[in-house]
């Protein structure tokens, strides 16, 4: 089942056009990794999607709600010295339903910490969000997307400025995850094509779609030319350059 499906997407900002005919559907299933050069319009099509930015040409169909989408954004504007704790990090997923004189009622609290045990951070709920580590206080960020009951998750950039092992425990979160939800990753981490990533979105400007499966099938090295997909992929190597133009 398609969750989301965009046709024929373009964006433009004053004369530069961001996006040009852009075409993909995300399944329920999807472990999508969104990668291409810096400028190349990949946040421009996560706002889209989110509704982030208004559409000027093309459509996005979405068979979901809106508040079914889970976002997890780059930068949390949070600031990790002010006194707040994982919980109440994670409640803020609530803030709609949040009572204006006595707090949030129990099934808030419930779902939260719920979300917090999805993610291995229940024990770490009192915890002040300053004293986690990078990798956990991206964890209680996911906890917080996942307080809607998503049917997508959708993140940018999830393991920017967090160590190498804490780098791989958000992947592996993610893909027990996608066990129950889709996953769209926008990264410049080519690791995630070769371990986690089911599908990749190369954007730059226009976009070009890569099963990983159908890739790992038809590629040999004897190709006369491939892209940088194709070749992560054929040779287990996450430091490929390619200036195959899509």
């Amino acid at each position: 089942m398609n969750l989301i499906q965009i046709e024929n997407l373009s964006h433009s900002y004053s004369n530069t056009k961001a996006l040009e005919e852009v075409s993909i559907n995300i399944k329920e299933d999807d472990f999508l990794a969104i990668i291409g050069p810096n400028g190349g319009g990949k946040s421009t099509l996560l706002k889209l999607i989110l509704g982030l930015l208004p559409i000027q040409n093309g459509k996005i169909l979405k068979n979901i709600k809106n508040s079914e989408v889970g976002y997890v954004p780059q930068n949390t504007n949070l600031n990790i010295d002010f006194p707040i704790t994982a919980l109440e990090v994670v409640l803020m997923g609530h803030i709609k339903r949040k009572r204006k004189i006595f707090g949030y009622a129990k099934e808030d609290i419930f779902c939260a910490m719920n979300s917090l045990k999805q993610v291995g951070m229940e024990k770490f709920a009192d915890k002040k969000i300053g004293d986690l580590s990078g990798g956990q206080r991206q964890r209680v960020f996911i906890a917080r997307a996942l307080c809607s009951n998503p049917k997508i998750l959708m993140l940018d950039e999830p393991t920017a400025s967090i160590d190498v092992k804490g780098q791989q425990e958000i992947y592996e979160l993610l893909k027990e995850l996608n066990k129950s939800i889709a996953i769209v990753v926008v990264s410049h981490d080519l690791t995630i094509l070769l371990n986690y990533a089911k599908d990749v979105a190369h954007v730059n400007r226009t976009l070009v779609y890569h099963s990983l499966k159908e890739v790992q099938r038809s590629v040999t090295l004897s190709d006369d030319h491939l892209c940088e997909v194709e070749l992560l992929t054929a040779l287990g190597k996450t430091q490929i350059c390619c200036n195959h133009e899509h």
